[in-house]
């Protein structure tokens, strides 16, 4: 009788659907294991030209050791600059954690936003996408900031993922930023640079 019951809830679409979400989480938790294996090797940084914005030969031409340097000064002259960004997304990821600075830089651009119809959709793009419980990239954010954002939902406006932003930002500075400056893949930027100029 159990067999012909989970045969038959298998057999029903909700029942797939569930089957497939179970999978589908195995699969994932598999790979995160299979990459985090890797990722304590990822941390260097013998070809960081693989990770700037634009070609990377001219780019690394164009980061001087002193740019490069000046990141250390602030998290907010990091994320000032282009190839700052790249380089603490590179990190992230071997920390499997750029969706914090993903959430930040789509706020950054949200902000930009004029049209009103425009507004409203990525403001739920955004939401669905980060904030939401289970999001596909959630960030870490405590239940009252989720709950806030998830009231400002309601007439999304230019300032309502501040709070989260804010939460975000402060996490990324106190937590990953430091851990960024004395990491492999900072240090070997910034002595690359420096051979590369003598």
């Amino acid at each position: 009788m159990w067999s012909s019951l989970t045969r038959s809830f298998s057999d029903h679409p909700v029942g797939k659907d569930a089957q497939a979400m179970r999978t589908g989480q195995r699969q994932n938790k598999g790979m995160r294991t299979r990459l985090g294996c890797l990722s304590h090797k990822s941390d260097s940084c013998s070809d960081f030209t693989a990770i700037l914005p634009d070609k990377p030969n001219r780019a690394l031409k164009r980061l001087s050791t002193e740019e490069a340097t000046r990141w250390a000064d602030s998290f907010d002259v990091l994320l000032s600059h282009k190839y700052g960004v790249a380089a603490f997304r590179a990190f992230l990821k071997t920390e499997f954690s750029e969706e914090n600075l993903e959430f930040w830089l789509a706020c950054e651009e949200f902000k930009k936003t004029r049209s009103t119809a425009k507004l409203v959709s990525k403001a739920h793009r955004i939401f669905e996408e980060f904030v939401d419980v289970q999001a596909p990239r959630e960030v870490n954010i405590d239940f009252q900031t989720r709950e806030a954002t998830r009231k400002n939902m309601q007439e999304p406006s230019l300032t309502c993922f501040d709070q989260a932003q804010g939460k975000v930002h402060s996490l990324m500075e106190k937590d990953s930023y430091p851990r960024f400056l004395r990491s492999k893949m900072y240090l070997d930027l910034l002595s690359q640079n420096q051979r590369r100029l003598s």
